[in-house]
């Protein structure tokens, strides 16, 4: 019983250490990256890389409280579409289809916004739930294709992405295209969300109640994964599909379920930018959504947790700032994408380390815990002969 008991806490102990180790992780992965960085501000314009550099940190105080709100604006696409990865991550599916699912969403959110200004104050309101079934829709056709056909969600995902950019692009010239800009039509006045009181404390940034809308959707996925018998499936049937299946789990819904979510977290992401005010337009290019894949540095630096991936996307919203203020100093704005890229490096590298030290650790406890038994028992034994005797 006494090492039964101590197995069980040290089980405990590990999923509680693992929060912990994940944020230790990603402050070295982040350190990793800023001190790479300022070497390469060093090389390529020495006399003005630590006033870039401190610029570049400064971020959202660069300009005030307008900055600040504008950090908010850029982080909630891609907290949504770091959710869509990060949460088919907790169960064992690798989503690379966020882009396609983001524009997707977006394009349905848009047509509602264009089309049906009768709804008035509503408008909003059902261009995202529009884009919710369409990223859901996108999302939950890898899913079926992994299902029952096994066919690896990062190649449909992939194809996918390109199928969705090519369909809406065609489906914009068709039905909402700007013939003199190219992109598509501007939506309606009230198919914009609203600021929710955000203007006021951040005047003059781009700021709406997209980012309140997007916080409610981290505290929704954390409570469906911790704290649901529905999310202890998913996860289930992630880390052992088969497994799953032996105690009971339906593996097949399982999979399906997962991409059909994580599509709409995506397409989500989609409305609340394209329906933001802030005077963007889907163009008719093709190029993939970058905010589905910015969505898996921020899912990968987040840990896949999804209050990990709020403060993560909130990161990388305030370099994308910084770097945008570090053009003072002629440098561009791209630099920020190498430090970036370095952070995620440095976290996927910290994360297989970390994975290989806690899974040796297991290992060597339970054959501490498995000696422990053995000793017990031969105890036991020696005991209950003394006895007989």
């Amino acid at each position: 019983m006494k090492n039964n008991t101590s197995l069980s806490e040290f089980f405990d102990n590990f999923r509680r250490k693992k929060g912990t180790a994940n944020f230790i992780s990603s402050l070295i992965a982040i350190g990793i990256g800023l001190v790479i960085g300022i070497v390469i501000l060093l090389v390529s314009n020495p006399a003005e890389s630590f006033a870039g550099f401190f610029t570049m940190l400064v971020g959202g105080f660069n300009d005030g409280t307008r900055s600040l709100g504008n950090v908010f604006y850029f982080a909630t696409p891609i907290i949504m579409t770091g959710l869509a990865v990060g949460f088919a991550f907790k169960t064992g599916l690798f989503n690379i289809g966020a882009s396609g699912q983001f524009i997707v969403g977006a394009y349905v959110a848009v047509l509602v916004g264009v089309k049906l200004p009768v709804l008035g104050g509503f408008q909003w309101v059902v261009g995202i739930l529009a884009a919710m079934i369409a990223g859901a829709i996108w999302g939950a056709i890898p899913g079926i294709l992994k299902a029952f056909l096994n066919v690896h969600e990062v190649i449909s995902s992939i194809m996918m992405n390109y199928i969705g950019m090519f369909l809406v692009n065609y489906l914009i010239k068709q039905t909402v295209l700007n013939v003199y800009t190219n992109r598509s039509l501007p939506v309606a006045a009230t198919a914009n969300i609203p600021k929710m009181g955000l203007t006021t404390i951040f005047p003059g940034s781009s700021i709406n109640g997209g980012f309140l809308v997007a916080v409610l959707f981290v505290v929704l996925i954390y409570i469906v994964l911790e704290k649901t018998t529905f999310g202890y499936e998913l996860k289930a049937c992630g880390y052992n599909r088969y497994a799953a299946k032996y105690a009971g789990i339906n593996e097949t819904r399982s999979i399906v379920l997962s991409m059909a979510i994580a599509g709409m977290l995506a397409g989500i992401g989609g409305a609340l930018f394209y329906l933001s005010g802030a005077g963007v337009y889907i163009e008719v290019v093709d190029v993939l959504a970058a905010q589905g894949f910015t969505g898996i540095s921020v899912a990968l630096l987040g840990m896949s947790s999804p209050i990990g991936i709020l403060f993560s996307g909130i990161f990388i919203a305030w370099l994308q700032i910084g770097g945008f203020y570090m053009q003072r100093y002629s440098f561009v704005p791209e630099f920020i994408q190498i430090i970036t890229a370095i952070i995620i490096y440095s976290s996927a590298a910290s994360l297989i380390i970390r994975n290989y030290l806690e899974m040796k650790k297991l290992k060597k406890d339970e054959k501490r815990n498995q000696s422990g038994i053995t000793e017990t028992v031969i105890d036991s034994l020696r005991n209950n002969k003394g006895g007989k005797s």
